[in-house]
């Protein structure tokens, strides 16, 4: 009789993070093939490359799989570099969950049929639909502390050096290139309705990916060993100021620190194990300048 050892809170994390992120490649893939690709739409970034190609590809040398899109294969291609990226910078762990991301985006994207006719006829509403689907699911790759290659990868990569970059904003300039090909080859409708698309993927990508929202976390206690616990299990700084109720004129000590809104359950967890009557004030969106660590990845 065999016994086995039951998975650690870490490795149930790690195993739920990564199928986070495989939904979202499938997610993505949906948006992109049931809703963007009908309407001879591009997507943006290195996905929007291997759809030029895969174009060219069709239309110079006839190779076509039917309903099958050999866009993922070609995107697979394409992210070799990439992926090299990933290991050399990014550490291991990071590289193993990509490359299984990846393999799981392609099979989606060539599994998946392309709708011979438009599900949605209307462009506008289409791209708004589908670009906040790809975007989620991409957010959702994102969230999973992986990637799905392409812009991903390189706008983890821009983000973690410098901080006033995100990767939709990442995107959305790769997507300024590959339009810009769109613009000489197709006509401007096409690539009208492929921006808005892009933009629409941005905004929700960036959403879904909480770990790029810097929250400012103000915490009021009475006890000493929050900070110290703060510390200990997040490795973020903490100051810490003397206080004084204004009613009661008891002394209490002011906390602050700055964490990404992926952090903030954990931080409300370690405070209240430590002092369930903590009075705790998140505060969303703040920019950070100086020493301060963007944890994009697990």
């Amino acid at each position: 009789m065999s016994s086995k050892l039951p998975f650690t809170e870490q490795q149930r994390h790690q195993l739920s993070s990564l199928g986070i992120a495989c939904f979202g490649a499938v997610m993505f893939a949906f948006g992109l093939n049931v809703l963007i690709l009908p309407l001879s739409l591009y997507n943006g970034g290195f996905m929007g490359i291997a759809q030029l190609i895969r174009t060219l590809v069709v239309n110079i040398f006839h190779l076509s799989l039917g309903q099958t899109d050999i866009t993922g294969i070609i995107y697979l291609l394409v992210n070799l570099p990439l992926i090299y990226l990933a290991w050399s910078k990014m550490g291991k762990a990071f590289f193993f969950r990509s490359v299984v991301v990846i393999i799981v985006q392609t099979l989606a994207q060539t599994l998946i049929p392309v709708p011979m006719t438009p599900i949605v006829d209307d462009y506008l509403t289409a791209c708004i639909i589908g670009g906040i689907i790809a975007g989620a699911g991409s957010g959702l790759i994102l969230r999973g502390g992986s990637s799905g290659g392409g812009q991903d990868i390189l706008g983890i990569y821009m983000t973690k050096r410098f901080p006033g970059f995100s990767v939709g904003k990442v995107g959305l300039l790769i997507n300024f290139f590959v339009y810009g090909v769109c613009l000489i080859l197709f006509d401007i409708e096409i690539v009208i309705y492929s921006l808005i698309y892009g933009v629409a993927y941005s905004m929700a990508c960036d959403r879904v990916h909480i770990q790029n929202i810097n929250v400012t976390t103000t915490i009021f206690t009475k006890k000493y060993g929050v900070a110290d616990a703060i510390m200990e299990q997040t490795g973020r700084g903490v100051t810490i100021w003397d206080g004084a109720g204004a009613y009661t004129n008891e002394t209490s000590y002011i906390l602050t620190t700055v964490v990404s809104k992926y952090e903030v359950n954990q931080i409300k967890r370690i405070v209240k194990s430590v002092d369930p009557k903590a009075f705790m004030i998140f505060t969303e969106g703040c920019h950070v300048d100086g020493n301060f660590e963007k944890r994009l990845t697990d």
